[in-house]
């Protein structure tokens, strides 16, 4: 592994996202207490060829607590001076740095002790003013309303607003140590920078609670929100992560008859839905046809015969295919179709289709094949 890599601050939020991806990456993270000082910080300091400085004093019982911003910023600093290391430091500082308050002047103090080591040893100091940062790991009540939002609502505990148009920068976690890692990678070797972290998502507290309470509500709905990419994708994959272990599996609503039974599993509001459904032996399912409709089958179990008729032409085509062979049958507009289980066992298939059901225009005709 490469050696060298120290953290503090490794048991907050930050940190413990910082050292499973550093351990993945093949380094070998040194955790630094925020309690360490004189020989037992410079023995963890000693040959450190990167420092993540992430400690940090929040939310203290008493406002001079501050203090401990700046105090164990120059004690690290100080170390690294005495052992003759011009050790690059990446700092989490806060955007709160440029606001006067009792905690932005404390983080602002840390990045000027910063700037002085980094003249004074020809160092690297990597300053992030970093806005609210989100994602699994924070602790409710503590890292940001995002956890806070999340954890209650995961749980149907109820949430405080005081100022629902409220706006809110915010910043993924993931996206804060892919920077962290670019650095523990190919640090420079001189100079002190103000770097940021993109992208940077803007919402309010109103909507970021009335998403965070869709997301619960989906498991009723069976309606995703868009959550493949950008802020939706690391906002749900935030929400999941503070489901409680019992949470994370819900029952789904089976519609059996003597055919079998038939599942929805996931609804989207504009690429369709995916459902499952069995049928037993000799077991005939469908014939019917869409107008503007079209779905996707396959079989994962059991062996089917498709049946297809034109309704202008009365032309016919069969097709055969079983879960030994994953194979795709696409249903198209204007023809009949039908699946019957050609196997001796039960049949089970996986169904998409490219609208939402809709019982008042359901687009489905019954029709023999």
């Amino acid at each position: 592994m490469t050696k060298g890599v120290a953290v503090t601050g490794a048991s907050g939020f930050l940190g413990k996202n910082l050292v499973q991806r550093l351990i993945e990456r093949g380094f070998d993270p040194r955790c630094v207490p925020h309690t360490a000082a004189g020989a037992h910080l410079r023995d963890l300091l000693t040959d450190a060829r990167i420092v993540f400085h992430l400690a940090g004093v929040n939310r203290p019982a008493k406002v001079d607590d501050f203090a401990g911003n700046s105090d164990f910023t120059r004690d690290v600093c100080d170390a690294l001076t005495s052992l003759g290391q011009s050790t690059p430091i990446v700092y989490a500082s806060s955007i709160q740095a440029s606001v006067d308050n009792p905690y932005g002047r404390s983080k602002r103090a840390a990045e000027l002790i910063l700037a002085d080591y980094a003249r004074a040893t020809v160092a690297s100091a990597f300053v992030f003013r970093l806005p609210n940062v989100f994602g699994k790991w924070g602790c409710p009540d503590y890292n940001s309303v995002v956890a806070t939002f999340c954890y209650n609502i995961a749980r149907g505990l109820p949430i405080s607003i005081s100022d629902p148009a409220a706006r809110l920068s915010l910043v993924y976690i993931d996206d804060v140590i892919d920077r962290f890692i670019e650095i523990a990678d190919a640090p420079r070797t001189q100079g002190s920078d103000v770097c940021e972290v993109s992208p940077v998502y803007q919402t309010t507290v109103g909507q970021l609670a009335a998403q965070i309470q869709a997301f619960r509500e989906s498991r009723q709905t069976l309606i995703s929100s868009h959550v493949g990419n950008g802020f939706m994708r690391a906002l749900y994959s935030t929400y999941v992560s503070y489901l409680a272990p019992a949470e994370f599996t819900y029952p789904l609503v089976a519609h059996a008859d003597a055919r079998g039974a038939f599942v929805e599993m996931l609804r989207t509001p504009d690429c369709g839905q995916f459902s499952y459904f069995t049928a037993h032996p000799g077991v005939t399912r469908g014939s019917h046809y869409h107008h503007s409709k079209t779905e996707k089958f396959l079989i994962v179990e059991g062996r089917a015969r498709f049946g297809f008729r034109h309704l202008i032409t009365n032309e016919t085509v069969e097709i055969f295919v079983s879960g030994d062979k994953p194979t795709i049958v696409e249903t198209a507009p204007g023809w009949v179709h039908d699946v019957t289980n050609v196997g001796d066992n039960k049949m089970i298939a996986i169904l998409w289709a490219n609208e939402l059901f809709d019982k008042d225009r359901p687009d489905t005709i019954s029709a023999k094949v």
